[in-house]
């Protein structure tokens, strides 16, 4: 079943509606997403509870709700964008504070003329401000919630309007309702990114035919192999390949890179991208459910649904906070009168004030407020962090491990060297020429998505070979590609592997140390069945324009840098050394995985990849962070994606964690000092009702603001 919730305006909404729906027979699975107002579960078919039920239940908690079909995106529903459409003053709970205040006013200038009248218009503010809440407390006290903050709330207006507050508990019941609405305008605030990243996709598509007529139709109707037009100044609708023309992207949406890229034919480009000046013919890639947006909001959401430790700590916490308060408000009631001889209605009231000192809210909300903007900042930067748990952890990290090839190189390495090694005993001839050898192993690299695969097969290309067919092509993870050639079972790997399945002679051996003592990466081909070498392909890759910048931040953050590669020790020196960084080479994905496990004794560590030999690496460290020009498998894989593939970003990644934790500190600071003050002051007789109940919704406010603060976030050199 899944379900769309109205009316949650912080993260204790969310344990009241998963503590009343757990209380259901035949209901499990509870899945509530604060963030994202989406409610999923799973409900026995033979329960004695049905759908109507649940809606029932969660209607008697004061919140709206209506099902949803697994069709409708959670993003982009009619009543989000009516949500975002009402003004303050036209919600609910908008014209329920704009009502009471016009009330209070009215009580007020009647009491400055007619006194003995005033008290009656207060009392009457009270009871109708009062009754809502006092009918959520109700249906939250049967359903298994009864410290709720409108439990307290009602319980301490009712008793000052009892012994004679009828003013005080008019400002009680208005104050509450203000911190109400001020939370609300937050929680919409902080979904506002999602909604703000769905509406990046055009709703519109211009469709080429197989005749090169046009046609509008839906963006979200275009298939895998259409051809789309998009015009100078159109949004993209679809990610796919750019088949004819050239221009200038604009892809800040979507990655947050403010600098415009070059795109030509062959190139990938995204929806939501901005055609900046030239006229292009795309063929799509992928559906709309399946595009970029698409993908980053479904992580955006699972994260944002995901509970941050620090989160899950305060929520176990404040269960204990509010019953002890409330025990302490009932001993401040009942000790003094008599053990001291204290007046009863003097007592009553302070405890009554201590009532509303014991509302969680502020503290509940310190942790997933200042996660949500943490994760909207980094989204906003093309930080695509993968929930509160991951997005605390990184910024403890001591130790990042990176790959280098399409890490911390461009990836984009080009063939520099094509050598054939005599080889007498081969069936295709009694020496190979530097062309037969290329052929080959572009032959064999065709199938593969690897860097240097794309290199070898674009460097044949661009040299007119004629590339042969293949078949039963694979790949062992790390080590090698397979192919049949002419009905030769051929391999691919790297001196490393080829020195141990096939025979490499000294003069071999030789010419690829060279070519390595230069910083290059060699592959060798070879025959799988008489172990014979055929050939060497060498090529070169250049660090990322930011690679050392990036890594002069992680130092002087005191975060260490390690290189973990499956290329040759000279190549991995020779990069390495122009970085400055520590570097361990000639690495298979176990190699890795054992390195990353024994950092992992002596510190919180980090791996940043980009490959399908990365996944296992990423899935092992505390924190994965995938290169957002990788794999799919990567990313899914990794805790966080960097879609802009900026080696600086892992540097803004952890620097916007020890922001978000630094807030969540200072928030955690507002809630709990404001309240041992007032506690104080309260017990003391210094402050009153109102000023309690001022304290809690200005704890509130000062908490939501403070975690709206890093909404500003500016990175790591900011």
């Amino acid at each position: 079943m899944q379900y769309h919730i109205e009316g949650m305006d912080c993260a204790s909404c969310v344990g009241k509606i998963e503590t009343a729906l757990s209380r259901m027979p035949g209901v499990s699975d509870i899945r509530l997403n604060f963030a994202t107002e989406s409610l999923e579960l799973t409900l026995t078919p033979d329960a004695a509870t049905q759908p109507g039920d649940i809606e029932k239940a969660i209607k008697s908690l004061g919140f709206g709700v209506y099902a949803r079909t697994s069709q409708e995106s959670t993003s982009n529903t009619d009543s989000d964008n009516q949500a975002t459409a009402q003004r303050w003053w036209q919600t609910r709970k908008g014209k329920q504070v704009v009502g009471l205040g016009m009330l209070m006013g009215a009580a007020y200038l009647l009491a400055l003329f007619f006194p003995a009248y005033g008290g009656w218009l207060f009392a009457a503010a009270v009871v109708i401000g009062v009754l809502p809440f006092a009918r959520k407390a109700l249906a939250l006290g049967m359903s298994g919630t009864p410290f709720s903050i409108e439990t307290l709330m009602s319980v301490a207006a009712l008793g000052a309007l009892f012994i004679g507050e009828a003013e005080e508990a008019a400002a009680v019941v208005f104050l509450f309702s203000v911190g109400e609405l001020l939370e609300s305008v937050a929680a919409g605030r902080a979904r506002a990114g999602i909604r703000a990243l769905a509406s990046l996709v055009p709703k519109t598509a211009v469709l080429l035919d197989a005749q090169g007529g046009q046609r509008e139709v839906a963006a979200a109707s275009l298939r895998v192999n259409d051809q789309v037009l998009v015009r100078p100044g159109d949004r993209v609708s679809a990610d796919g390949v750019i088949i004819h023309g050239s221009s200038s992207l604009d892809e800040s949406p979507v990655t947050g890179e403010s600098v415009p890229r070059a795109k030509a034919i062959g190139d990938d480009v995204f929806a939501g991208s901005i055609n900046v000046d030239g006229v292009l013919q795309v063929r799509v890639e992928k559906t709309a459910a399946d595009n970029t947006i698409a993908r980053i909001i479904h992580l955006v959401e699972q994260a944002q649904a995901s509970k941050a430790p620090t989160a899950r700590f305060i929520e176990k916490f404040s269960r204990y906070y509010t019953p002890a308060v409330m025990a302490l408000a009932a001993l401040v009631v009942i000790l003094p009168p008599l053990v001291m001889g204290g007046d009863w209605s003097t007592w009553l009231y302070r405890g009554l004030a201590l009532l509303l000192i014991a509302c969680p809210c502020a503290l509940v909300l310190s942790t997933p407020a200042a996660i949500a903007s943490g994760l909207a900042a980094g989204t906003r930067r093309g930080l695509l962090i993968k929930g509160g748990s991951a997005l605390e952890t990184i910024g403890r990290v001591k130790t990042i491990a990176f790959d280098k090839t399409g890490t911390l190189t461009e990836g984009k390495p080009r063939v520099t060297d094509v050598a054939a090694f005599i080889q007498p005993s081969t069936r295709l001839s009694t020496k190979q020429s530097d062309d037969e050898v290329l052929a080959l192993f572009a032959s064999v690299e065709s199938g593969s998505n690897h860097p240097l695969a794309k290199a070898i097969v674009a460097h044949a290309e661009a040299s007119k070979i004629l590339i042969p067919a293949t078949s039963h092509a694979s790949a062992t993870a790390g080590k090698a590609v397979h192919a049949t050639v002419a009905g030769r079972a051929l391999a691919i790997g790297s001196p490393v592997y080829a020195a141990q399945a096939a025979t490499l002679s000294a003069a071999q051996q030789a010419q690829i140390e060279a070519l390595q003592h230069d910083g290059k990466t060699v592959s060798v081909l070879f025959d799988e069945q008489s172990r014979e070498a055929l050939g060497l392909v060498a090529l070169q890759d250049q660090p990322r324009d930011d690679a050392q910048q990036g890594l002069a931040l992680l130092k002087t953050m005191g975060v260490r840098s390690v290189m973990l590669t499956g290329d040759n020790r000279r190549t991995a020196q020779a990069i390495a050394g122009h970085l400055g960084m520590d570097w361990e080479a000639e690495l298979l994905p176990e190699d890795k995985l054992r390195l990353i496990n024994e950092m992992k004794l002596n510190a919180k560590v980090a791996m940043v990849g980009d490959g399908i030999n990365d996944a296992p690496a990423l899935a092992t460290a505390d924190v994965g962070i995938a290169m957002g020009g990788g794999t799919d498998v990567a990313i899914e894989t990794a805790d966080a994606a960097l879609l802009t593939s900026r080696v600086t970003d892992v540097a803004h990644l952890i620097a916007l964690s020890r922001a978000t934790m630094a807030n969540i500190h200072q928030n955690v600071i507002f809630a709990l000092g404001l309240k041992s003050v007032f506690l104080v002051t309260t017990v003391l007789g210094i402050t009153g009702l109102w000023i309690a109940v001022l304290a809690d919704t200005g704890a509130t406010a000062l908490v939501t603001l403070n975690a709206l603060r890093l909404l500003r976030f500016k990175g790591a050199n900011a």
